[in-house]
């Protein structure tokens, strides 16, 4: 019966605390810009929280060799319960008279002992010391590390966010070819009614309007896939109702050359930094190996009482104490510290080789990601002017159709020319919105910053 009402109560606090999670996400806004975006994923996602655990941990690493420094001090006690007969095997005992040896039975006895102890290294040779550098520069490249990780998630959550204004941009141009072809339809088959107008127009409207429902279920799918990848990043439901308040706006950057990219990567890039960290410790780990074999001296302290009756143990003629200074240089540790030393020079050899791999990684970075957000400013110029011609071509030959002096053809070649300027003028904006973060992510710097004066919803957009 108790075992019943203990689960019943599990059960209860269990449901309660899942409807108050519940509750609690459901408060969520569902519309949210791209700051918010970042500072949800920043706050949730698994390997930023992965970052900061590691964080604490070596935290923790770093007071275990400060501990090193300091004094240690404990309270010891003891009670011991001993009989001892070695007097008794003594190889001199027959010597001693009978009526002595009578009287040397041994009885069980006790001990009582109670001190505090005290030990302190006086002198290591730097050892400590490097152990407490060492310690240092891990902890600074774990602070690197969580900062890397949250630049990679700040990137990722910027894609996936204008992914998916993407998704519903192109949703919405594909929605306007179908309602084009839908009232072109219309008019072939008020033509076709007048008799100014062919079967086969009429047929080809259809055609052409069935042709464009594939396009606009693709393009809903796309915007449902987009919106679960970022509520992925969000660590929401995958099919939480997330809306992207932003919009594909053209913010022309400033001209910048590799050397200047390159030079602030060099000196924000989390990876170089932390490289260089790599470098530092192993540089701390050859002072820690030569302090090996070096002169230490070590002070180790006790006082206390020790006593038969526990009454004595407040007796100061029961007192003990001692203390000692332990002086030590290892003459020969079988090759110990010389592996150690070499591990360490192979390390810093490590570290220098691999800073240099990844400054030419971020040099190729650097060019890629200009020669990509060239590339994407020069699309989206251009797409602007195939828009505005093909919106202008199309509107040509509707009125042309109504007087018969073009035909269906030229007017279904004029619908799918706008809609695929109108696609890459989404895709060039959206291009260039993410090349500009990836421009600033390969700097090293907070891709975010670059967002935030952007115009508001509506001022500037690809689709019309």
């Amino acid at each position: 019966m108790n075992r019943q009402r203990v689960f019943a109560t599990v059960s209860i606090l269990l449901g309660t605390l899942l409807i108050s999670l519940e509750a609690a996400r459901a408060e969520e806004p569902a519309a949210i810009t791209l700051e918010q975006a970042v500072a949800i994923a920043l706050e949730r996602n698994q390997q930023v929280l992965i970052a900061q655990a590691k964080g604490d941990a070596l935290k923790g690493r770093y007071r275990e060799v400060r501990a090193q420094a300091l004094p240690e001090i404990k309270l010891n006690g003891a009670a011991l319960r001993w009989r001892d007969p070695s007097f008794l095997n003594a190889s001199s005992f027959d010597k001693i008279p009978i009526e002595f040896r009578e009287g040397l039975t041994p009885v069980g006895a006790n001990l009582f002992d109670y001190n505090m102890s005290v030990s302190q290294p006086i002198y290591t040779s730097g050892k400590v010391g490097t152990a407490l550098k060492l310690a240092s520069l891990e902890s600074e490249g774990v602070g690197v590390d969580r900062a890397r990780t949250e630049q990679d998630v700040r990137l990722k959550v910027i894609r996936a966010f204008y992914d998916l204004i993407l998704a519903e941009r192109l949703l919405l141009v594909a929605q306007a070819a179908v309602e084009q072809r839908r009232q072109h339809l219309t008019m072939a088959q008020t033509r076709y009614t007048g008799g100014v107008a062919t079967e086969v127009d009429v047929l080809r409207s259809k055609v052409s309007l069935a042709n464009a429902q594939p396009e606009l279920i693709r393009a809903g799918n796309s915007v449902r896939h987009a919106r679960s990848v970022l509520n992925n990043l969000l660590v929401r439901p995958v099919d939480y109702p997330t809306e992207a308040v932003g919009d594909l706006t053209f913010n022309p950057q400033p001209k910048m050359d590799a050397q200047e990219v390159l030079r602030q990567a060099v000196a924000h890039r989390p990876e170089l930094l932390r490289l260089r960290i790599n470098e530092l410790e192993a540089d701390s780990t050859k002072e820690l190996a030569n302090a090996e074999n070096r002169f230490r001296v070590d002070f180790n302290g006790q006082y206390g009482f020790s006593a038969r009756q526990p009454s004595n143990l407040t007796n100061h003629n029961f007192t003990r104490w001692m203390f000692t200074l332990n002086l030590s240089l290892p003459l020969f540790d079988g090759g110990r510290r010389s592996g150690l030393f070499q591990q360490a020079v192979a390390a810093r050899k490590v570290a220098e080789l691999s800073r240099s791999e990844e400054e030419n990684s971020v040099r190729l970075e650097a060019q890629t990601a200009l020669d990509e957000l060239d590339r994407a400013e020069q699309t989206v110029e251009a797409a602007r002017l195939n828009v505005s011609e093909a919106e202008r071509v199309l509107t040509m030959m509707q009125d042309n159709y109504k007087f018969g002096a073009a035909t269906t053809l030229d007017v279904t070649d004029a619908q799918a020319a706008l809609v695929q300027a109108r696609w890459n003028l989404l895709q060039g904006l959206h291009d260039h919105t993410l090349a500009r973060a990836q421009l600033r992510w390969v700097m090293g710097l907070d891709p975010v910053e670059g967002f935030k004066a952007e115009a508001r919803p509506g001022e500037a957009h690809g689709g019309r």
